[in-house]
């Protein structure tokens, strides 16, 4: 399942998280985003939701957390461990490429 990543919970649910997370940073607008974002999901109920917490964060709703990790353009896709960001992808991708990413950090 996958959670709605939010300025306001931002810090609990993903900095403070004892396993590894998945954050889809994305807008309505953003047609890659329409394309990747059913992936996203896919995942969401696909993966080990105790291994690994997969969710999404509208930029256009929470500017500051998309500001912070200096995302400029999107889809971005980030995994965060320990409080940090790990890794990153920028652009529209294969759901495989998606799911390689977060098997990494399983």
């Amino acid at each position: 399942m996958e959670t709605t990543f939010t300025d306001d919970n931002f810090n609990q649910e993903v900095l403070q998280s004892t396993t590894p997370v998945f954050v889809d940073f994305w807008a309505p607008w953003c047609g890659p985003c329409k394309m990747t974002g059913p992936f996203v999901e896919e995942l969401g109920s696909e993966m080990d939701g105790g291994k690994i917490k997969i969710g999404k964060l509208n930029v256009d709703e929470n500017p500051n957390t998309a500001g912070q990790y200096n995302v400029l353009s999107i889809p971005t896709f980030m995994i965060f461990k320990g409080g940090q960001p790990v890794d990153q992808i920028v652009g529209g991708v294969q759901k495989e490429k998606l799911k390689a990413m977060m098997e990494k950090y399983l």
